[in-house]
């Protein structure tokens, strides 16, 4: 009878431990990250698409964009967006060929308001989604500007931005965007 009962300890102990590591399971279970507030989704939950809907409002200058690129931007693409660690923004303000393959703005992007979604959601890399909508404006204005696709003393914002025609804008074959 003591075998029997040692017998039935030993199986009931197993099963015992295991509901209370279950019922503890949830209590021990990697608590990773922390729920967003309303704000912080509603930072994220913006769409610009290319031909412009989605741009916010704000402005933004040559001027001031150059401020703003020389603080943020320049160390890692250069004074000017060329000679940097990171990728060229500058180059001649025509299409990528077999002998400029450049994927700079003004070779390679099709549409302007795509640059001001991509800086808003990217850049500065260690502080990404920082910049307000006036100083994205301006750094898109200066980059527009530095590579010869508007003069110095226009001014960005949406319904600049989505008149704006890139010179690439034909080196695409698109499938939902309208021409």
């Amino acid at each position: 009878m003591s075998t029997l009962r040692h017998a039935a300890s030993a199986m009931l102990f197993p099963m015992l431990a295991t509901s209370a590591l279950a019922a503890d399971a949830g209590v021990k279970a990697p608590r990773l990250g922390t729920p967003l507030i309303a704000a912080e989704i509603a930072k994220w939950d913006q769409t610009i698409f290319a031909d412009g809907r989605g741009l916010p409002p704000g402005k933004g200058t040559t001027k001031d964009g150059r401020v703003i690129y020389d603080q943020k931007c320049a160390s890692c693409h250069g004074v000017h967006g060329e000679g940097g660690t990171a990728e060229e923004l500058v180059s001649e303000p025509k299409p990528p060929s077999a002998d400029n393959p450049s994927k700079a703005i003004g070779s390679y992007w099709p549409f302007a308001p795509t640059i001001f979604d991509f800086v808003r959601r990217s850049m500065p890399p260690a502080a990404a989604g920082s910049l307000s909508a006036d100083e994205t404006y301006a750094v898109t204005a200066y980059l527009l500007s530095a590579n010869g696709i508007i003069r110095d003393s226009e001014e960005m914002n949406a319904k600049t931005l989505a008149a704006l025609r890139m010179p690439n804008r034909d080196g695409f074959i698109w499938i939902d965007v309208k021409k």
